[in-house]
This record gives structure tokens, sequence and C-alpha cells, in this order.
């Protein structure tokens, strides 16, 4: 039993508002971390330039995406923005049992399901901007999206920082590289955490007794 637990892998769940800069922190961290994969999602919105599919997205219409939620085959899924995003469980559950750790860069809704199915092995880390004023200047820097799109962006992320207490940590991105920074260390940090560790120490307790018992 201990054995296996183990072998168990992590699931990091990384969330921000649109603009704190999530990404690219995500993207660093699986450019670094050899152990990590990243969970691709099945949503219903279209496919964008450069995207593709299977890689960024698995691209699927709303009939497909409601037959997977009455089949229950979602670890997690919500919508965002107007269209639906969802995790395989199938994938999750491989992923834990072959002890691979899973990189999720998905809202609080996603965060809050994978936390009640799989509590021991998640980790969330919400990233947060130095102020709304400045999130508000990366959206516009951009340049992509036309106002209506900003206003609900900026509405969405007063709606998202209001459920930072469901997240283990929270780190400011006003420095990219110290951001980056944290995120590592939080990651490397929860695979030795007690609740994870506790196998092996409790082995080793044993074999201690065993020794005094001789």
């Amino acid at each position: 039993m201990s054995e296996a637990r183990q072998q168990t892998g992590l699931l990091v769940v990384i969330s921000s508002p649109s603009g704190a800069g999530k990404t690219t922190l995500c993207q660093r961290l699986l450019r670094d971390e050899s152990s990590l994969v990243f969970s691709v999602s099945y949503t219903t919105r279209s496919i964008r330039a450069g995207e593709r599919e299977g890689s960024d997205y698995h691209f699927v219409d709303e009939a497909t995406f409601q037959r997977m939620v009455e089949a229950d085959e979602f670890a997690e899924w919500a919508e965002v923005h107007g269209k639906r995003y969802g995790t395989s469980v199938r994938f999750v559950d491989e992923a834990l049992s072959g002890g691979r750790d899973v990189l999720f860069d998905i809202d609080y809704q996603g965060g809050r399901q994978l936390r009640a199915k799989f509590e021991a092995d998640a980790l969330l880390v919400f990233i947060l901007p130095p102020s709304l004023a400045e999130l508000e200047r990366r959206l516009r820097q951009r340049a992509t999206d036309e106002e209506e799109v900003i206003r609900k962006r900026l509405q969405k992320a007063h709606e998202e920082i209001e459920h930072y207490a469901l997240y283990d940590y929270l780190i400011v991105n006003d420095d990219l590289d110290r951001a980056y920074d944290e995120l590592r260390s939080i990651y490397r940090a929860a695979h030795r955490a007690r609740a994870r560790m506790a196998p092996h120490a409790e082995s080793l307790v044993r074999q201690a007794q065993s020794k005094q018992t001789r």
C-alpha cells in the first residue's frame, strides 16, 4: 500500500485571470521539469490560428461534450467565456497511477472539482497580477481583443480573484523571473510534503521498531 502511494503522481493546477502571465509560467515549468505532462482539455470553442488538435486542445462540438458530461467522462469541466472546457478522467487516472505529474491550466471551477476528487494529490497555485490597473494595461497592450472582450475579461478577473482562498499558494507576478522561481520552488517542495513522504517515514519507523524488538 505504501509503495503504491509513493508512486502516485501530482496534479498541479495553475489558475489566474487572463493577462496575469499564467500561460508563460506554465510553458516555462513544462520546459524545465521533465516529469510534468500537460493536460490537454476538451473544449467546445473553435480552433484558433496556430493551434493544433490534440496538442493545444481536443476540439469537440456541443453535442459531443454534453455526451461526455452525461457519461461522467470528465474529472472536471466548466464553462468559461461562453465555451465549455473539460479534463478527461481517464487521462488523470492513468497519469496518477503511472506516477506522472500533470499540469492543468484551468480556472477556479476546475480546480475546485479536482481538489474534491483528488484531494491528496492536488496542488493549487493562483497567479495574481500586481494590481487591477496593471492587469487592464496588459490586456490592452495585447491589441488583439475588442473593447467588449476586454471588459468581459476584467469582469471575469474580479470573480476569479475572489476565489483565492481555494488555492494552496498565491504568487504575485510583478516580475516574471521571480514569479517563475517561486512557482518552480513550490512545485518541487510539494513532492516533499509530509502527506506524500509519510509512507517512507513510516517504513523507517517500522524498521527501527523491528530492530528494537530483536
